[in-house]
């Protein structure tokens, strides 16, 4: 029988479009534009799960929730809330919300989450409870450590970093974590609070990488009413969501010389004002903090607070690059293959031993984050059977024209060229090739920057990301 999906929401146009693709999915859909019409429905008839906004005209999410688990204690309820209502989210999974999705609604995301909730029922948080579900599991499995959301490898660099986090995660330490883009840092984050003595309590997690000078302080410490223009109601920081449990800061060496000195007083006096407020409120959080830069040679250079770097720097970790973890990649292959597989309700059965040596031998410039795109993004091109390589990204499937590979490529060919050719040929005159070869060279200088992140790059130089792509296949294939 048809999961019953009753969707509580005052916005009609995506009641009905996640209706009708909820429908298409298997699931047999009702839906209510308000709180009351949808509490009536509910008593009405049975359904296994409730997707219901928080805010509805003329009742909140929490109150509609906390009368469903009345009624119904074994019925799933997942709270819609808008993207920044952090707080919301915190108290609706207290009150008994098996999970929480913000907007705006991405309808395979949505899907995901159901599914996980109907394939995983003893999962679900029991009502009243805020304990936070291990992200961390030993298992005997070949994979050493695994659960349903993350996977870690057997590779021996793999498992000297889970030694360390295993050590430092039941202390009270602040910790720095440095990695590449993609490698993990926030869930390596969340995986030490929840090994933490810290667990049944808030992991809070804030990118100061997104934030403005002006916003940041009212992210981090929250702000009054009338602290200033905009600021219409008493509002909640970070520190204050993440009391007695852990504060994630990713990218913090992007916060102001301002901020930073706020910070440091806040985590030497375990007190904090919210902005435009005179009370002072204590405060017990641990801190761990992520860079893809070294602090050190930040604060050398007079962009990071010396004494903030002392105080978050009582224990760093280097996470390693994927390239650096080859005997994993085929445990992560398997495991996003799964995963995708279920988000997308395809049945396939692998990887051609080509595609698997293609993974193997590709540098992984984006990480684990590019390694499940692939991933996914091949499992929607295969209809069924083993996932070919004709459903890989050019830089995949022609190793040569990857970033990483190119350059040191070129270079070579390069330092050949100067050895076994000192007298110039008629093609150094041809000033398409040269004016091709000027271009190419650019791109490379630029990828190298931004540590061949290609959305950057194509920013820095002006053109979409497809036109980078098509630049360096054209330039690979006329050297070939």
């Amino acid at each position: 029988m048809n999961k019953k999906v009753l969707i509580i929401d005052d916005d009609l146009d995506m009641c009905t479009l996640l209706g009708r693709f909820l429908t298409r999915k298997g699931y047999e859909v009702d839906m209510a534009h308000s709180a009351g019409k949808g509490l009536l429905k509910f008593r009405e008839g049975y359904f296994d799960i409730v997707l219901c906004d928080f805010r509805l005209g003329d009742k909140d999410g929490k109150d509609v929730l906390t009368e469903i688990k009345a009624e119904s204690p074994e019925t799933i309820v997942l709270i819609i809330t808008g993207y920044s209502d952090i707080k919301v989210a915190v108290d609706v999974i207290k009150l008994g919300a098996y999970d929480y999705i913000t907007k705006p609604l991405v309808p395979d995301e949505v899907l995901k989450v159901l599914n996980d909730a109907v394939n995983n029922p003893s999962e679900r948080v029991s009502t009243g409870s805020a304990a936070a579900k291990p992200a961390v599991a030993k298992t005997g499995g070949k994979s050493g450590y695994t659960n349903q959301e993350f996977l870690v490898g057997e590779a021996p660099t793999t498992k000297d970093l889970y030694k360390q986090i295993e050590i430092v995660a039941p202390t009270n330490y602040s910790i720095i974590l440095y990695g590449e883009s993609g490698t993990g840092k926030e869930v390596i984050a969340k995986t030490i609070h929840d090994m933490s003595d810290r667990k049944d309590k808030p992991f809070i997690a804030m990118d100061c990488g997104t934030l403005s000078k002006e916003l940041s302080g009212s992210e981090l410490f929250g702000h009054v009413k009338g602290a200033f223009t905009g600021a219409l109601t008493d509002k909640e920081g970070h520190f204050e969501l993440a009391n007695g449990g852990t504060l994630f800061l990713d990218e913090v060496a992007n916060l102001s010389y301002d901020i930073q000195a706020s910070l440091l007083r806040v985590i030497q006096e375990r007190k904090f004002k919210r902005v435009g407020g005179n009370k002072e409120m204590p405060v017990d959080v641990r801190i761990v903090v992520a860079s893809n830069e070294n602090l050190q040679d930040a604060y050398r250079k007079g962009k990071f607070r010396e004494d903030l770097y002392h105080r978050f720097n009582e224990f760093s970790i280097n996470l390693p690059p994927l390239r650096e973890r080859k005997k994993d990649i085929p445990l992560f292959a398997n495991f996003f293959l799964q995963k995708a597989k279920a988000e997308l309700g395809r049945d396939i059965e692998g990887f051609s031993p080509e595609v698997m040596q293609m993974f193997v031998n590709y540098p992984w410039p984006g990480n684990l984050r590019e390694f499940r795109n692939v991933v996914r993004r091949s499992v929607l091109l295969t209809q069924e059977g083993l996932v070919s390589a004709t459903t890989l990204p050019w830089e995949i499937t022609n190793p040569s024209s990857s970033p990483l590979a190119t350059n040191t490529a070129v270079e070579s060919k390069s330092r050949s060229a100067s050895e076994e050719e000192p007298v110039a040929t008629k093609k150094d005159y041809d000033l398409k090739d040269a004016a091709s070869k000027a271009e190419y060279e650019a791109i490379m200088n630029v990828l190298k920057e931004v540590n061949y992140n290609k959305t950057k790059a194509a920013e820095i130089l002006k053109i979409d990301r497809k036109t980078l792509y098509n630049k360096i296949k054209s330039y690979e294939e006329s050297n070939n």
